[in-house]
């Protein structure tokens, strides 16, 4: 067992506020992304997608689990809530991990993280902040062959029924072998199953326990998305990419209504689920249901309930405020985006990348096509993101190579930092890591300004770390997962507490 050191209920400190910065980055055209098809109320067709006999018109009762949640997230204590300053320093919780890329509490006032690492493994931090030698649950042996360079599949989310605390239930999102029956040259099957915890031993998972909801057959290796969450309704929110790739085309994308661009699964929603955002009840059919307030979007595949996504990397709901969904999805060469995603939401790709028209034709021109709709072919508004920045791939330079969704922040240690949305980059560029983080603030008239966070444990001030995800325990404090190596390989992994400096 190997000891980490202490959580800590520091303090906040008075800051000084300081100029907003501008905008972010985005992973380019290697990023992750799944997607699916399946019918109202049977088996979808055996061409891309296996799911079970979904069920329409979902009664169940809304989750209390941000309800919950939101109530018990500690309040300053001091009536005077400090300056706000973009400035941290780092608490290591776990080490020696490989690639963390998610990071989940169950409300079930144990005080424990879960850690996904990318290769298979979900390892437990206890409250006390010991990382327990043995892993919670190993699937190494269900993925497929990842490489170790750098790679988007693997075991890439993690979500806890909102009364884990009495089913013991929790979903998993991965990449598998290609299934028997997937179309011919695809690469893998994404799936999402159902595990149960150990009926003996709280820290353990029942590998045997699995349940298969849903699997998507993969045209490429990479726009896997996979940050699987429940909403304050008590249904999973399942984000999907367009497929992989570069441009939203090839093998296994959809022709696109946008003349000008060649393919597009993000603007198709009756051929297939890819670039998209699902959302399920999976406490009613078989093995799920569709919610009856799903918007109708698509009249193939009720479960889509937005769409226009290039590689929704990683997403989360504000445990506060109107609870709203921020997700960060990762562009191509030009640009990176933050949306704060609505149902029914058209978010543009590949029409747009950001708020800016993308040319499959020449897409690292940034002036290739200066004139594209503000409406799909249905007449639905293309959404603008709320932040956006150039990626590094940009002629005029950029702040990244791909944006990492992050959370807002409803703790209690950076009092000041309350209702601020913290992201990332991954990094700067492949070869070397120079990861970043970023806090945005919302404005009285609803927009967002963003400016990097100083690390101020560090001598330069930077994180000087790939930045793989963010996470949030239940008491709304932020955790960012890190690595310095590219792909899924040693073990270089380390999850950080953000607290006052």
């Amino acid at each position: 067992m190997k000891k980490q050191s202490q959580r800590k209920r520091r303090k906040p400190i008075k800051l000084a506020a300081i100029p907003i910065f501008l905008a972010m980055l985005i992973l380019s055209a290697c990023q992750l992304a799944p997607g699916q098809e399946v019918t109202e109320t049977s088996s979808p067709p055996s061409t891309q997608t296996t799911t079970s006999r979904a069920t329409e018109t979902s009664t169940s009762e809304p989750s209390p689990l941000f309800k919950e949640t939101a109530t018990q997230t500690p309040q300053t204590s001091s009536t005077q809530v400090p300056d706000f300053e973009p400035k941290v320093a780092l608490e290591a919780v776990a080490s020696g991990l490989t690639a963390p890329v998610a990071l989940a509490a169950p409300a079930d006032d144990s005080g424990r993280l879960f850690i996904v690492d990318q290769v298979g493994l979900i390892h437990l931090v206890d409250s006390e902040d010991n990382l327990l030698e043995t892993p919670f649950l190993d699937i190494r042996n269900k993925l497929v062959n990842l490489n170790t360079n750098y790679d988007e599949r693997g075991l890439l989310g993690i979500a806890f029924h909102p009364d884990y605390a009495n089913n013991g239930r929790f979903f998993l999102y991965y990449s598998a072998p290609l299934q028997p029956g997937a179309p011919s040259g695809f690469d893998h099957t994404s799936l999402v199953s159902e595990f149960r915890v150990s009926n003996t031993n709280p820290n353990l998972a029942d590998p045997e326990s699995e349940t298969i909801i849903m699997t998507i057959d993969q045209p490429q290796s990479n726009h896997n998305a996979g940050s699987i969450v429940f909403g304050p309704d008590g249904y999973l929110y399942i984000p999907l990419g367009d497929g992989g790739s570069a441009h939203d085309r090839g093998p296994g994308h959809a022709e696109d209504w946008y003349e000008v661009n060649q393919g597009g699964n993000g603007q198709d929603v009756e051929d297939n689920l890819h670039g998209s955002i699902l959302r399920i009840d999976i406490d009613n059919g078989d093995p799920y249901a569709i919610p009856a307030d799903n918007p109708k979007i698509s009249t193939r595949f009720p479960e889509i309930w937005a769409y226009g996504f290039r590689n929704p990397y990683r997403m989360a709901f504000d445990p506060g405020g109107d609870q709203e969904l921020f997700l960060g999805d990762a562009g191509q060469n030009l640009w990176e985006e933050v949306s704060i995603v609505e149902a029914g939401g058209n978010y543009g790709w590949n029409v747009r990348e950001g708020t800016h028209c993308f040319s499959t034709a020449d897409p690292g021109n940034p002036n290739a096509i200066t004139d594209c709709p503000r409406v799909d072919n249905l007449g639905n508004p293309l959404a603008d993101p709320i932040i956006e920045f150039r990626n590094s791939s940009h002629p005029e330079g950029g702040l990244g190579t791909s944006i990492v969704g992050g959370v807002v922040y409803r703790g209690d240690m950076l009092a000041a930092w309350d209702g601020r949305y913290v992201f990332g980059q991954w990094s700067t560029s492949f070869r070397s890591p120079a990861g970043s983080i970023f806090v945005a603030t919302r404005s009285e008239d609803d927009s967002w300004t963003f400016e990097p966070v100083i690390i101020a444990d560090r001598n330069d001030r930077n994180l000087g770390e790939y930045v793989l995800a963010f996470g949030q325990d239940l008491l709304g404090e932020v955790y960012v997962l890190t690595s310095t190596s590219t792909g899924p390989s040693r073990n270089t992994g380390i999850v950080y507490r953000l607290i006052t400096p």
